[in-house]
């Protein structure tokens, strides 16, 4: 079994966010699978009842719309049909189908990525989360201080009504 060589830049490129969840697209599997979309599709189609909503959808024209105008440089040409997208669980499922070596080794590769995005994701929500503990810091820190001047000013008014003024003039 020869191992592919792909970098995981050009797995990540190929994952899009779609319906709140990363997805590939069936053609974007079919080129890292070694395989015609067609051939996917037919397996799906012959094993549907291991496709359940969460692994795999159909885009709607909408999505399909919004999707090739983000990706300027498509090479897709025109479509007869609106491409599937698949989940991480999808990708997975699709290999076990396909049944071929290149397929298990490219969704092992393609399910390591996904793992990475997730921690690389994970990582930054909680960077973020850190900054935003510290802003909320700063903020009541800020008022902290405003109100210690302000009760340092007060302070200081009262004192100087406080002091008694010193006569001016001839002593008796």
């Amino acid at each position: 079994m020869q191992e592919v060589i792909i970098p995981n830049e050009v797995i990540s490129d190929k994952i899009y966010f779609i319906r709140n969840q990363k997805v590939m697209l069936d053609r974007d599997l079919a080129l890292l699978y070694g395989v015609e979309t067609r051939a996917i599709n037919q397996q799906v189609k012959r094993n549907i009842n291991r496709f359940p909503e969460n692994f795999m959808f159909q885009l709607d024209e909408k999505e399909y719309e919004i999707l090739t105008s983000q990706i300027v440089t498509s090479s897709w040409g025109g479509s007869r049909r609106l491409p599937y997208a698949f989940t991480e669980h999808g990708i997975l499922q699709l290999a076990n189908v396909l049944k071929s070596d290149r397929a298990t080794q490219m969704s092992i590769k393609i399910i390591e990525v996904f793992v990475s995005l997730r921690d690389y994701l994970l990582t930054n929500l909680n960077l973020r989360l850190e900054l935003e503990a510290i802003k909320k810091k700063l903020v009541n820190h800020d008022k902290n201080i405003e109100l210690v001047f302000s009760y340092l000013d007060e302070l200081m008014d009262k004192q100087q009504v406080n002091k008694e003024q010193t006569k001016i003039g001839y002593k008796r």
